[in-house]
């Protein structure tokens, strides 16, 4: 047997074998809109500036180009649009922190007394944050959006905590982790076990016509996500992991590696919902100790063991058990292969 290399040459190779056009990504296009351009002032490695990019370009292509955003205040706001500079091509309103999703529904009213949100060539709306505008900031606003059922998706690039200002705890952020606001300090160092918030799961409670997640890891099943999401009308959330070599304490090129292992781990379950019913999963393909994930992260190293430390294995054993539990839940990893 000859071992297949599998590596990228160019565009549209995948060892030695040229993908069909169905196949590529909107990414390896030549006429992607690039609607978040070159020339912002993300970190090295930045998840969010990659799935930014990824997104809203699906989001582009899936509406031929009609298409407003609305983005929080936040990282993704701060980087991209330094005054009097924007590194973004499409029509683009800078809301509050807190205020995303409310000022996209007013875009979709705008836009619906008009007439343009029907026709040949409607305008579709998103809104968009991190996790802080997103699970707390904005909470009420996103949760208005999801019972009103208003036309907008609403993304949230989760990067775990407030970047943007130091790298304090918000409730997205994964126990046990230090941040700013959770000092490795005490019996329990990090970020206390039990608080926060699961928004994919609360915006399933609200019945929405589509609910999904997805990784930077996975650039086929972000876009597909993307797209899917704007072929449904209604209110609509897709919740990407995007890793932050900043406040997570890892080496920037291991940003994709970190989203895949926080998948494969079971830590961050990959699915999509339907008016609140689980409609798909993404199968866990290489399960991995969670301390896979977590080791290369400086936000956790207060659990292992180095120096005169000893570490926390219990910590580590509720975050197996966190992991093993979503397995469970979502039926990440098949009967048979599990045995």
């Amino acid at each position: 047997m000859t071992a297949i290399k599998f590596y990228q040459t160019g565009t549209f190779t995948v060892g030695n074998r040229l993908l069909a056009p169905e196949q590529r990504s909107v990414q390896a296009s030549t006429e992607r809109n690039n609607s978040l351009n070159s020339g912002h002032r993300a970190c090295q490695g930045c998840g969010e500036a990659l799935g930014a990019r990824y997104a809203v370009d699906a989001a582009m292509r899936a509406t031929g180009g009609q298409l407003i955003a609305a983005n929080a205040t936040g990282c993704l706001e701060v980087f991209s649009t330094p005054y009097p500079e924007t590194s973004w091509q499409l029509p683009w309103i800078h809301s509050l922190f807190g205020n995303a999703a409310a000022v996209g529904t007013g875009i979709a009213a705008a836009l619906k007394v008009k007439g343009r949100d029907r026709g040949n060539k409607p305008v579709r709306v998103i809104a968009q944050g991190g996790d802080g505008g997103t699970t707390d900031i904005g909470f009420g606003c996103l949760s208005g959006m999801f019972e009103r059922n208003d036309d907008v998706l609403y993304i949230c690039y989760d990067n775990e905590a407030y970047m943007n200002t130091g790298v304090q705890r918000s409730s997205a952020t994964p126990a046990a982790a230090r941040t700013a606001t959770t000092q490795a300090l005490g019996s329990e160092p990090g970020a206390v076990f039990g608080q926060g918030k699961n928004l994919p799961l609360i915006a399933m409670a609200h019945e929405i016509p589509y609910v999904a997640t997805a990784t930077v890891a996975d650039l086929h099943d972000l876009e597909a996500k993307v797209q899917r999401a704007m072929a449904i009308r209604g209110a609509r959330y897709l919740h990407i992991l995007v890793p932050c070599p900043l406040g997570w304490g890892a080496a920037s090129h291991d940003t994709i590696r970190l989203a895949r292992l926080a998948r494969e781990s079971g830590l961050f379950p990959v699915f999509e919902a339907e008016r609140g019913e689980v409609t798909a999963v993404q199968k866990i393909r290489h399960r991995v100790p969670v301390d896979e994930y977590l080791r290369p992260q400086k936000r956790f190293a207060h659990l292992f063991a180095h120096g005169s430390q000893t570490g926390h294995p219990e910590m580590l054993a509720r975050i197996q058990a966190d992991a093993d539990r979503n397995i469970r839940r979502f039926g990440l990893i098949d009967a048979a292969q599990e045995a």
